[in-house]
């Protein structure tokens, strides 16, 4: 899919005004170039970043309800879907404070130099949080390309509390994983086919508990 189809795509599904279009672009621009310093994303999916990345990041944008107070994007990376999320949202006028978290340095200041650049609200927290004392109070947890499922389960149940929603991008292994998980939670969730790959789901996790 050649780059004009792959952002006429994108606007169909996201309806975003023509000045995101081109802050995406300038973002786009932004991963390419930095590309070459910090592995961001595969050097194979750089001619297909609107369909690979940004559009199938924004799936998860029509889920979250307009009165969320606040999001967190575990294991941030090159910005997804953290990064995709603020500028749509902030084309919807929906104040929502998002916070990204990562634990490498590089892609830290990449984060950061995007925020700037765009004039983006978003934190940026460079942790390790599998390994390091953090814990959330937040509305909203989405994870894409992060951690098997079983270990941002944990993540969710020993470090975030109040929580009203978590997101999970699953690949081809994903319905295996969440069998494998239910053995071990309850979990209340929905399931949903992503619209760029037929091989891959996102959960929205509404209740989850550890079983007896």
């Amino acid at each position: 899919m050649d780059k004009v189809t792959q952002v006429h795509t994108f606007n169909r599904f996201a309806q975003v005004s023509r000045e995101t279009i081109e802050v995406l672009k300038i973002y786009e621009n932004l991963i390419v170039k930095n590309n070459k310093i910090v592995n961001l994303i595969g050097k194979s999916t750089e001619n297909q970043i609107w369909e690979r990345h940004f559009l199938d990041t924004a799936q998860v944008v029509d889920f979250i309800h307009k009165n969320t107070k606040s999001m967190v994007d575990l294991g941030s990376g090159a910005g997804f879907p953290g990064i995709v999320l603020a500028i749509i949202l902030k084309d919807r006028k929906i104040p929502l404070k998002i916070k990204l978290i990562e634990k490498s340095s590089k892609k830290v200041n990449f984060l950061k130099k995007v925020i700037k650049t765009l004039n983006l609200k978003v934190e940026v927290i460079n942790k390790n949080i599998i390994e390091e004392q953090v814990n959330f109070n937040d509305d909203v947890f989405v994870a894409r390309a992060f951690k098997p499922l079983k270990i941002i389960l944990e993540l969710i149940h020993n470090k975030a509390k109040n929580w009203k929603k978590v997101f999970i991008f699953l690949g081809k292994t994903g319905k295996s994983e969440l069998l494998q998980a239910s053995k071990i939670w309850d979990i209340e969730y929905k399931q949903r086919v992503s619209v760029t790959s037929n091989d891959s789901i996102i959960i929205e996790i509404n209740r989850l508990k550890k079983k007896n």
